[in-house]
C-alpha cells in the first residue's frame, strides 16, 4: 500500500513561526523578507523529511540512492549553498515527480526516473530541485493555500496517530507551491540555477531543455491515458506548469550558463540505464497494484474493487479512494493483528453516540460493521481478519447528501474484500525495468508486442526511451522494455 497521498509536492511551509526575519537571500546577495532563520529551516526540513518518508517510503535499492546521491552532491557542492547538510532520497512512488524541503532534502520518485535516460537527464531534474532549496523559494512562499481539502481527511477516519502536530501539519500546511510549483519566476530562476551547477559539475546545461522535452511528452501521454483510465494525470511539480520545452525565456535563462564552457560534458548513458535495470516500473509489490481500480496485492493475498471514476491513492500504509466530487472516501489499511474484529473496531473509531455495531463476515472471511457518524461526517466501516491478519475497510462521506448519492458504491466496494484468484495473482504482479540491446531490424512495436503493458504499449516504451512519438531504435542502442 503506497503512493503519495499528495500527488505534487515540492517545498513545505510549515510551521507557525513567532519572529519574522530580514535573511540574506544566498542567491542574490540582497535581503529576502522570510518567516524564518537558516537553522529554523533545516530544523523543517529535517522534521517535515520523516514525514515525507511515511507517506512515500523508501526504495529498497542501496545502488540507485546512492548513485542519485553521488549526482545530487557532485550538483549541491557547486551551489550556492555547498555548505547545507544536503539529502537525496529515492522514493517508493511511481508518480512522475521530484520535489524539495527546505535545508537541503531533495527527492525524486522512483516513477520519474522510469523516463529518464542519463545521468545528465537526471543531474536536470534533481539541479532544478536544488535551486528551488538555494533560493530559498519554499520559505519565500508565504502562500498557506490547502491543498487537499476534504481529502485531507484521508488517513484520520481508523488511525489516531495521523492526527498528530507533525502530521497535520505537513498535511495541511502544504503551500500552492506544492500544486503548481512557484510560479513562472521562480520556476525560471531554478532552472538557470540548475543549469549553471550542471555546467560548474561538467554536464551539458542544454540538459535542463532536453529533460523538460522528455518529460513534457509524458506528461500530455499521461493526460490521454488516464481519461481512459479513470485517474488523475501525472504530472511534475513545476516546469509543466509554467513554461514548455520551447519556451523562449527558458532558452534564454539556461543559455546563461554556456558561459561556464563545458568542454567534454558529462552524459552517462549507459551507466544510467544499467543502475535502472531491475526497477520496479509502477506499483511495487509491497505496495500492492492498482489495476481497473482494484487493489489487489499479491504477498497479502487480497483483493478490493473501488468505484470506477473513483481516484485511487497508493500509498505506503493505506489505499484510499477519493470520488470525483471530492465528497466520498474509501480506505483501506492494516489492522492489527490478534484482536477480534469488533474490538478493533470500537477502539479504532471514535464514532458519535447513536453509531451501531455488529458482527458477520465477507466473503468467507469474519468480520465486524460499523455504521454511524463521525463529527457529523456519515460513515461505514468494517474490520476482516484475513489468514493470520487483519485489515480495516472504512468509507467517509462529507455529509448526508453526498452519502446518499454515493452509499451503494461504498458498500460494494466494502464488500468487495476478497481472496485473490490464480488469474488475479497473475495481474497483480509488479511490471520491472529490463535492458535489452538493440538488434538490426529491431522496432518499438515489434517489442511493444511482447509487452505486458497491452493497449498503448508502444507509446509507453517511445516514452521511457526517449523515442517518442516515431524514433527507433539503433542497433547496439540500450532499450528499456517492461517485463
Amino acid at each position: 500500500m503506497n503512493s503519495p497521498v499528495l500527488r505534487r509536492v515540492a517545498v513545505a511551509v510549515t510551521g507557525a513561526l513567532l519572529l519574522t526575519h530580514c535573511a540574506q537571500n544566498p542567491v542574490s546577495g540582497g535581503k529576502d523578507f522570510v518567516l524564518m532563520s537558516e537553522q529554523q529551516e533545516i530544523q523543517q526540513g529535517a522534521q517535515a523529511h520523516k514525514e515525507v518518508l511515511q507517506q512515500y517510503g523508501l526504495v529498497d535499492d542501496p545502488k540507485l540512492q546512492a548513485y542519485v546521491a553521488r549526482v545530487g552532491k557532485g550538483l549541491a557542492a557547486k551551489s550556492h549553498r555547498p555548505g547545507l547538510d544536503w539529502h537525496f532520497t529515492v522514493v517508493d512512488s511511481p508518480e512522475v515527480n521530484a520535489f524539495a524541503l527546505p535545508g537541503g532534502y531533495i527527492y525524486i520518485t522512483r516513477g520519474i526516473m522510469g523516463y529518464l535516460n542519463s545521468e545528465a537527464e537526471l543531474a536536470g531534474v534533481v539541479g532544478h530541485e536544488i535551486g528551488h532549496v538555494t533560493a530559498r523559494h519554499g520559505v519565500r512562499q508565504q502562500s498557506t493555500a490547502t491543498v487537499v481539502g476534504f481529502g485531507a481527511i484521508v488517513g484520520s477516519i481508523l488511525v489516531p496517530g495521523m492526527n498528530s502536530q507533525a502530521g497535520a501539519s505537513l498535511l495541511q500546511n502544504l503551500s500552492q507551491a506544492l500544486v503548481a510549483g512557484y510560479g513562472r519566476d521562480h520556476e525560471l530562476e531554478a532552472d538557470r540555477l540548475g543549469a549553471e551547477y550542471l555546467a560548474k559539475t561538467g554536464y551539458n546545461p542544454q540538459a535542463m531543455v532536453e529533460v523538460i522535452g522528455v518529460l513534457k511528452n509524458q506528461e500530455l501521454h499521461d493526460i490521454e491515458l488516464a481519461k481512459q483510465e479513470g485517474r488523475e494525470p501525472r504530472r511534475y511539480h513545476g516546469v509543466f506548469e509554467t513554461h514548455p520545452n520551447n519556451d523562449t525565456r527558458l532558452k534564454q535563462v539556461v543559455g546563461e550558463a554556456n558561459k561556464y564552457q563545458v568542454a567534454n560534458p558529462i552524459e552517462n548513458r549507459d551507466s544510467f540505464l544499467r543502475v535502472m535495470d531491475g526497477v520496479y516500473f509502477g506499483d511495487s509489490p509491497d505496495q500492492g497494484v492498482i489495476r481497473q481500480n482494484a487493489f489487489l496485492h499479491e504477498k497479502l493475498g487480497i483483493g478490493v474493487q473501488f468505484p470506477q471514476g473513483w481516484r485511487v491513492q497508493n500509498q505506503p500504509d493505506r489505499v484510499a479512494a477519493i470520488n470525483p466530487q471530492g465528497t466520498a472516501l474509501i480506505e483501506l489499511k492494516p489492522g492489527p493483528k490478534n484482536t477480534q474484529p469488533m474490538d478493533t473496531l470500537q477502539k479504532s473509531l471514535k464514532l458519535d453516540q447513536g453509531a451501531k455495531y455488529e458482527s458477520g463476515s465477507i466473503n468467507g472471511n469474519p468480520a465486524a460493521f460499523a455504521a454511524g457518524s463521525m463529527q457529523g461526517k456519515p460513515v461505514l466501516a468494517t474490520a476482516i481478519n484475513n489468514n493470520g491478519n487483519q485489515f480495516l475497510l472504512a468509507a467517509l462521506a462529507k455529509d448526508a447528501n453526498a452519502y446518499t448519492q454515493n452509499r451503494n458504491e461504498m458498500k460494494t466496494s466494502i464488500n468487495s474484500f476478497h481472496a485473490l484468484s490464480a488469474s488475479e495473482r497473475q495481474l497483480a504482479r509488479a511490471y520491472v525495468i529490463r535492458l535489452v540491446q538493440a538488434q538490426s531490424g529491431m522496432s518499438m512495436a515489434s517489442l511493444a508486442a511482447q509487452s505486458p503493458l497491452g493497449k498503448g504499449a508502444e507509446a509507453q516504451l517511445r516514452l521511457m526511451n526517449d523515442l517518442y512519438p516515431v524514433g527507433e531504435p539503433k542497433p547496439g542502442q540500450l532499450i528499456k522494455i517492461i517485463q
